[in-house]
């Protein structure tokens, strides 16, 4: 099963390289993971590196939700998919990140890797210096989320 955790710093080399960490790669080669899509994330200014098993089921969730004879919802399909592209691990276990995705995320050369459940995000560094949401914030939507019922 794929699960992903970690916070690891990197630097990507001047032609937009990146050695994937060690502890990813290698639960990568356990699962048998050949391929993987890379994709900006919806929400957030970031990467997401998906094991292509993920990645297909996540756009059959998404076509389970379309009507392929809504114009709306096919323009939602071609939005979501605009920004992915396959990536392979190289035999030193890089990839390459391609310029346009490190322009639409403003990643320099200082980036963090973050294990997140059955995905890897890539992060420019500075984004990651302090919290995504104040403690406040992050203690009352845990709270929240597990209590409901």
């Amino acid at each position: 099963m794929l699960n992903f955790l970690g916070n690891i710093e990197a630097k990507l080399d001047n032609k937009g390289r990146v050695a994937i960490p060690a502890q990813f790669r290698k639960i990568l080669q356990t699962e048998g993971v050949e391929s993987l899509v890379l994709k900006k994330d919806i929400f957030q200014n970031c990467l997401i590196l998906y094991p292509t098993s993920v990645w297909d089921e996540n756009v059959a969730e998404l076509r389970s939700r379309l009507n392929k004879w809504n114009a709306r919802h096919q323009e939602v399909l071609r939005n979501f998919m605009l920004d992915a592209e396959r990536v392979v691990v190289d035999a030193s276990g890089r990839i390459l990140i391609p310029g346009r995705y490190l322009q639409l995320t403003g990643i320099t050369s200082d980036i963090r890797f973050l294990g997140i459940d059955n995905v890897i995000e890539i992060w420019p560094k500075s984004l990651l210096e302090k919290p995504l949401m104040t403690p406040e914030e992050f203690s009352q939507e845990i709270q929240h989320l597990m209590s409901e019922e």
